[in-house]
């Protein structure tokens, strides 16, 4: 019989369909009808080392010392997007239009290349490169946050055609800082606020207590990080990755921490591979918001009671009128069958 979920963050309902259980297997990644290969070489690629050129001069590069900004020689490079959701020039000039609300569309647009090299699966092979990565993301989160007009900076990461992967195979990122706080981490904020008002504790940090004790959705502890598949996972294998110590903001992570959040990031993804093949994802990091002043509302305990953590959202299958009509969401494999696979899978 399914199984209703209730999420206890946000107070969202997912239909766990164990009479419609799946296997990793019965998955099928073939490319879509009409879909071209990318053709072009990596002497083409804008994001290969060599052809700076081609892209809009770099924020920030992470090189070595002898080179020069826009030129080879980098590790990491940030680049803004050539078509950005939003523009980084201007003021935000809020105001009413009658009943509705608008301001100028405000912020920033980012694009991290984690890789000189025009490689497909350099994402998750190397991992002092991940550890790179890691680094360059909090030093852009850490310089949007000085920015007065940003409320909100996402990264984010879309691979393959049905989480809306680019054409180009060079691996990328993206970093995207709004005047708003967006209306999925608010919910979040809220619910974790209500529950601390309520116990006193952090409810990320109580459901990592009692997954731990239950340990039937955690499949990897690294150090002060674990990877599990949440109790009401939305899709097929979705995974978060957490900090086990409390901890509300991303930026704020030591060395130590990149090393060992880099290196459990890798493995997750890896058995995720292993188990399923070359699917298609979407890797989104939640953070707090950026705070200047304390506020009424969720932003008085923000430090005692959000958590930030990853959400990896494989897209195995697609959203259709009954999701979108009524807000649940149904996953056809239940999260516990999910971590039993990726237990058995190698992430080495």
């Amino acid at each position: 019989m399914p199984e209703l979920r209730r999420d206890p963050i946000i107070g969202r309902w997912v239909i766990i369909a164990t009479e419609r259980a799946k296997r990793p297997s019965d998955f099928s990644f073939a490319q879509e009808p009409g879909a071209k290969k990318e053709k072009k070489p990596p002497s083409e690629c804008p994001f290969c080392e060599g052809n700076e050129s081609m892209t809009l001069p770099e924020i920030y590069a992470l090189r070595n010392k002898t080179s020069k900004p826009n030129a080879p020689g980098w590790e990491v490079r940030v680049i803004p997007s050539i078509s950005p959701f939003l523009d980084v020039k201007g003021d935000l000039d809020r105001h009413g239009k009658g009943m509705y609300d608008l301001m100028n569309g405000i912020g920033a647009h980012e694009i991290i290349i984690p890789t000189p090299k025009h490689d497909e699966r350099t994402f998750i092979a190397d991992l002092p490169q991940l550890e790179k990565l890691t680094g360059v993301i909090i030093k852009r989160m850490q310089e949007l946050k000085k920015d007065t007009r940003f409320k909100y900076a996402l990264f984010f990461k879309n691979h393959g055609r049905p989480a809306g992967g680019g054409k180009t195979k060079h691996q990328h990122t993206q970093l995207i800082a709004t005047p708003v706080t967006p209306k999925r981490v608010k919910e979040e904020l809220v619910g974790a606020k209500s529950y601390f008002d309520y116990k006193d504790r952090c409810i990320f940090c109580d459901m990592i207590r009692q997954e731990l004790s239950d340990k039937k959705r955690v499949f990897l502890e690294i150090d002060n990080f674990l990877a599990i598949n949440p109790y009401c996972s939305r899709f097929p294998f979705e995974t978060w990755i957490l900090p086990k110590k409390h901890s509300c903001d991303f930026d704020t992570m030591n060395e130590r921490d990149i090393k060992a959040y880099s290196k459990i990031f890798q493995f997750t993804l890896k058995k995720l591979t292993n188990t399923l093949g070359d699917f298609p994802y979407n890797i989104i990091l939640h953070t707090a918001p950026f705070r200047r002043r304390k506020k009424k509302g969720y932003w008085e305990t923000i430090e005692e009671d959000y958590h930030w953590h990853v959400e990896i959202m494989p897209r195995l299958t697609q959203v259709a009128g009954f999701e979108w009509g009524s807000g649940f969401y149904i996953n056809s494999v239940p999260p516990e069958d999910a971590c039993k696979y990726l237990k058995e899978t190698n992430g080495i």
